[in-house]
């Protein structure tokens, strides 16, 4: 039970993050994804993302800042194996199923609901 209160705290924390990104600064939705993204980065390649993961589970690796942290494991792990050459191939590697996952889904969300935008 305690692991769902980390859980939907943390979660929560990060959503509150985000909401204050966009009202307090007037932030678009993509400046503010976009910002979120590049702190889960950096937080990820400081060693400090992967303990709030083991710490809040769900609540941390849900948000779109854990995609991030994602990004910057994954071209960490290839650039120790295959070398600089890594850095770009790692990024995709790991990354590659929830890209595409996203991409599949919205083409059959707007098949289905027609979008008018």
């Amino acid at each position: 039970m305690e692991k769902f209160i980390w859980a939907f705290l943390i979660g929560g924390g990060i959503c509150v993050i985000g909401q204050l990104l966009l009202d307090g600064l007037k932030l678009t939705p993509a400046h503010t994804t976009c910002a979120l993204v590049v702190v889960g980065a950096i937080l990820g390649g400081l060693g400090l993302y992967d303990p709030l993961i083991k710490f809040a589970g769900a609540g941390a690796s849900i948000p779109i800042s854990s995609f991030g942290n994602s990004l910057v494991k994954g071209a960490l792990n290839e650039y120790a194996g295959v070398g600089p050459i890594g850095v770009l191939t790692g990024i995709f590697e790991v990354t590659s199923a929830g890209i595409s996952a996203a991409i599949i889904f919205g083409f059959m969300g707007a098949l289905i609901f027609r979008p008018k935008g």
